[in-house]
């Protein structure tokens, strides 16, 4: 387990794909327990990520933390960043996406839909095209709001899809274990009084390595 930062209150680490984010067997906060050598460590989700995504995520190791980290989220003051690559390129360099989703628990899959209805959400996110061959592209991802597959339905449907995504209509692919979508960073951004995690305001967490990033694009580096 890769374990990024830890503290008093939070837990910041990499979950592998494959891997769930919830307190279930096998889940992150399991396996964060065994890394630590304490089956009975309080440890706590507060966001996810999908099944088959890899990155980071951030942990709390308390009910305080665990209020906080939630409030946070639901008011945009925590901050998350992928990596993408997707089929094809897109037409700007740099925008912003904002569609209606609606989600499918039988199909257990998101599509866009062409207004709202009931049990729609509205998905916002802003990417940058960081470089492209033609064939792919690699996209830098930031989410305005946290939809279940917002990612990979939205750009599925502007005729991107990510690179290896069966679901959202890309073939499988050999040069990507699953599909090439990574959460490579994180920001603590307080605009209100976060008690207890005030010191975090402003730190940014980030992995120096993404596997598929490195083999697609081998001159592509992080800068945060």
């Amino acid at each position: 387990m890769d374990i990024i930062y830890y503290d008093d209150n939070i837990i910041v680490a990499i979950k592998p794909a494959g891997v769930i984010s919830t307190d279930e067997p096998g889940g992150m906060p399991s396996l964060l327990r065994q890394a630590l050598g304490n089956e009975n460590a309080d440890i706590r989700t507060v966001h996810r990520l999908d099944q088959v995504v890899s990155g980071l995520m951030v942990f709390a190791q308390n009910p305080e933390t665990a209020s906080e980290l939630s409030r946070q989220i639901r008011a945009g003051e925590f901050k998350k960043t992928y990596l993408a690559v997707v089929r094809g390129v897109p037409q700007e360099r740099k925008g912003r996406m904002e569609d209606i989703l609606l989600r499918s628990k039988e199909q257990r899959k998101t599509f866009v839909v062409n207004k709202p209805c009931r049990g729609s959400q509205e998905a916002v996110l802003d990417y940058r095209l960081l470089g492209s061959n033609g064939e792919l592209s690699m996209v830098e991802i930031n989410l305005v709001t946290g939809r279940t597959h917002q990612i990979r339905a939205q750009f599925a449907d502007a005729g991107h899809p990510l690179l290896g995504d069966r679901q959202y209509g890309a073939a499988q692919d050999a040069r990507v274990n699953g599909q090439a979508l990574y959460a490579y960073g994180l920001r603590f951004a307080f605009e209100t009084d976060a008690g207890i995690l005030n010191d975090l305001n402003g730190r940014i967490f980030h992995v120096k390595r993404v596997p598929f990033a490195e083999e697609l694009f081998p001159s592509f580096r992080y800068r945060p």
